[in-house]
């Protein structure tokens, strides 16, 4: 079974604090400082949560939820942890993400999250009902952060953010 990234989400003190104490596993950033909190710790007596910014874990599959799909934006800060737990990927506030949809008869998916798709490099497949294969590729080059299921009409949609 593959392992899904960890996702934590911009969120007031208050949600993650009581106290000094942390109710939820948060990222606690202080200028340059970056603090990695289980529930249960308490914040460290350097950090002036006043001035921090906190980060809450989320459920990974929610993640759709803090992008403006009609503008491609992010709506909050994000840091993105996948799988092997060492490489993170951080999203501001405003952001932009490529948002692209997957739909076809059959697809096929060729690039996961956190892999690097360039232009012209084929990150998905779809087979049309005539059997005919289509090789989709992102307008810029960029990496994958997020892969939506829509359950509504089977489809895919790709979060893909942009490299500078």
């Amino acid at each position: 079974m593959e392992r899904i990234p960890r996702l934590y989400v911009e969120t007031p003190p208050e949600e993650c604090l009581e106290g000094r104490n942390v109710k939820r596993d948060c990222v606690v950033i202080s200028g340059n400082v970056e603090v990695w909190l289980r529930e249960g710790e308490s914040v460290p007596d350097f950090i002036d949560i006043e001035g921090a910014k906190f980060l809450a874990k989320e459920v990974y599959d929610r993640f759709y939820l803090y992008v403006d799909r009609m503008e491609g934006r992010m709506l909050a800060d994000a840091i993105l942890v996948l799988p092997d737990g060492r490489t993170r990927i951080y999203l501001k506030k405003d952001d932009e993400l490529l948002v692209l949809p997957v739909e076809g008869y059959t697809k096929t998916l060729i690039a996961n999250v956190g892999n690097r798709v360039r232009t012209g490099d084929a990150f998905a497949a779809i087979t049309t009902r005539k059997g005919e294969v289509h090789y989709l590729k992102p307008p810029r080059t960029g990496t994958v952060v997020f892969i939506d299921e829509v359950t509504n009409r089977p489809h895919y949609v790709y979060y893909i953010l942009p490299e500078e």
